[in-house]
């Protein structure tokens, strides 16, 4: 797919919109692998981002009352949280834990849905996915799913009601950026609602090449919280967001094998 074959917003609309929302930032980011809580508010601060995805099944919001609590750093007054089921690998533990979250957080229904295959891969299991999605489309949630880059299961999680598709750009915390983007290209060329790289981004330039091919926003955790200097990282990859999503707006000169100067020759002086 060209980068201008997809239509295109006006450069005044820089917002993702996702169940009725509109945010500026087309960042996402975990809340999982820091050091402790302060380093998680100082990256999740510097990264600009203002939807941040919390591991029920890991990190306390409120289920341990004599633990230290996330949204201390993170409060729901300042980001959207949106839950996930990190750890879950089927259907039936998915929708528990996102119900559970339901009731943690006062009935919010924006969530994260990821059904995975094995602890080895990571790898999203999509016949359990496709199952959770139905189950909690119906129950009234807005779902945002982590899934495989296929374009026909993407279809088809959009068709059962998910708000945005998460297709990973590499296996769950590998960094190994976007092993295939035609894939991904016919997901974000068929799609009607968001679509964002989830999993596998490893620095700046994986996210900006993600954001270069039309995707609507890039979901990331490892990449900031593994770095050398997390807070640092953070930045960077708000820039490459920023960047990326100018370029694709731009519109990029078509590639061919042949040189183009950048001085013509046509009207020259002699």
């Amino acid at each position: 797919m060209n980068l201008g074959d997809r239509p295109q917003e006006s450069t005044q609309q820089v917002g993702l919109t996702i169940a009725g929302k509109t945010y500026r930032s087309r960042l996402l980011v975990g809340s999982g692998k820091y050091r402790d809580l302060e380093e998680t508010r100082a990256a999740t601060e510097a990264s600009g981002a203002e939807i941040i995805t919390v591991a029920i099944r890991r990190v306390n919001i409120g289920q341990d009352p004599n633990a230290p609590n996330l949204l201390d750093v993170v409060p729901p007054s300042k980001y959207t949280i949106l839950p996930n089921t990190a750890g879950c690998y089927n259907a039936k533990d998915a929708v528990y834990t996102l119900q559970l979250a339901r009731e943690l957080l006062n009935g919010h229904k924006l969530v994260k849905l990821e059904v995975l295959g094995d602890q080895k891969t990571l790898f999203p299991n999509m016949p359990e996915t496709l199952k959770a999605a139905e189950t909690l489309v119906k129950d009234g949630f807005d779902v945002m799913v982590y899934c495989s880059d296929d374009p026909i299961q993407a279809k088809m999680l959009e068709e059962i009601g998910c708000v945005a598709v998460m297709p990973l750009a590499s296996l769950i915390g590998s960094g190994m950026g976007i092993l295939n983007p035609w894939n991904l290209s016919l997901i974000i060329e068929q799609s009607k609602v968001p679509v964002l790289v989830d999993a596998g981004v490893g620095t700046a330039s994986d996210a900006a090449i993600a954001m270069e091919l039309g995707c609507d926003g890039v979901l990331m955790n490892t990449a900031i919280a593994g770095a050398r200097d997390p807070i640092r990282m953070a930045r960077a990859m708000k820039l490459a967001v920023e960047a990326g999503r100018e370029a694709y707006l731009a519109g990029r000169i078509p590639k061919k094998f042949a040189a183009s100067p950048s001085s013509p020759m046509e009207g020259r002086a002699t």
